[in-house]
């Protein structure tokens, strides 16, 4: 459990959202979901055609950037610049205390690379390669689909404006994401590691993302700007793949692409709007454990919304689940 604790009435105050995407993130968390095959509906298309672009310097950044575990801090550092070659520069300046730190919790969970020394002590020849290899695999990667990942980051942007303008900052951070909950004056995240943030009046920085998956996360570090990243709606066909669900399906092809069961909880969704996962697992006749992770797996295709209410994550159809029956 990730606990954020919001210590003085200056935090709250000061939490803002980014309105267009962290270029060091997602660099970050892309080179994640590369490493795997989760969310295969989103991001297959997008995973084939990155995976045969890629240079030989990427190896160097997944060995720092793994799937799963510990990514070092120094990666995404607290630059509130939208532009690419700004974070790198503030990447580059990264202090030896820091790059020391980070290499050696690094170094605690996976063996590394010769070439890692130099890094711990920030030598440019190497700092330089790295700032490279993360240039190259964005422009490779991410430039091609770089506007249609803004416009995902400020349609999100956006609706989370309108949850404070109806009901206040609190309202905001109830319905942030399901693994969130709000228990005043602490905001408690479904995290794989036990760690308690204390804003200490710094505020938080909320960073929607488009390649963060399923649940929202943090920084190690808590002497740089508090930051929480979590995962923006995102819709089908966006990296513009003919497979990428951009031509309408054949008859019965929603049960081929979904599975039966999987199937019946959108069309459930759909036919009854605002479920709760208590209710979906009902009226479908599935466990519960099994509902959750069919609503999630939808959520995180763009099929469905999912939002708290009363401590209840209650479902209803997306604008692209709602296209994809209509074309089934």
């Amino acid at each position: 459990m990730l606990r954020i604790h919001f210590t003085t009435a200056a935090d709250l105050w000061n939490v803002r959202i980014r309105q267009e995407p962290h270029p060091l993130w997602e660099v970050l968390l892309s080179l994640h979901m590369l490493q795997t095959d989760q969310g295969a509906v989103l991001f297959d298309g997008w995973r084939r055609r990155s995976r045969a672009v890629l240079k030989p310097s990427v190896h160097m950044l997944t060995r720092l950037a793994r799937p799963k575990g510990y990514s070092p801090d120094f990666l995404t550092p607290a630059d509130d610049s939208t532009d690419l070659e700004t974070g790198l520069e503030v990447l580059q300046a990264t202090g030896r205390a820091q790059l020391r730190t980070d290499m050696e919790l690094l170094a605690a969970e996976t063996a590394l690379p010769g070439w890692v020394v130099g890094l711990a002590n920030g030598e440019a020849d190497v700092m330089r390669r790295l700032a490279d290899g993360i240039r190259e695999y964005h422009a490779a990667v991410l430039q091609p689909h770089w506007q249609a990942i803004r416009s995902h980051i400020r349609a999100d942007r956006n609706k989370r404006a309108e949850l404070i303008v109806d009901g206040g900052m609190e309202n905001l951070l109830k319905k942030l994401h399901p693994a969130i909950t709000w228990n005043a004056p602490v905001l408690e995240v479904d995290y794989p590691a036990d760690q308690d943030v204390y804003l200490d009046g710094r505020g938080l920085t909320l960073v929607p993302s488009f390649f963060c998956w399923q649940k929202p996360i943090t920084l190690v570090d808590q002497g740089m700007q508090p930051m929480l990243v979590y995962p923006a709606e995102r819709t089908l066909g966006w990296s513009g793949v003919a497979d990428d669900m951009t031509t309408a399906p054949r008859p019965g092809s929603l049960v081929a692409l979904l599975g039966r069961t999987r199937a019946a909880v959108l069309r459930t969704i759909a036919d009854t709007p605002c479920l709760n996962t208590s209710e979906v697992a009902r009226m479908t006749g599935i466990s519960l454990a099994g509902a959750s992770q069919h609503t999630t797996v939808l959520r995180e295709a763009g099929l469905v919304i999912t939002q708290r209410h009363q401590g209840s994550a209650m479902h209803k159809l997306s604008a692209r689940g709602a296209t994809l029956l209509d074309r089934r």
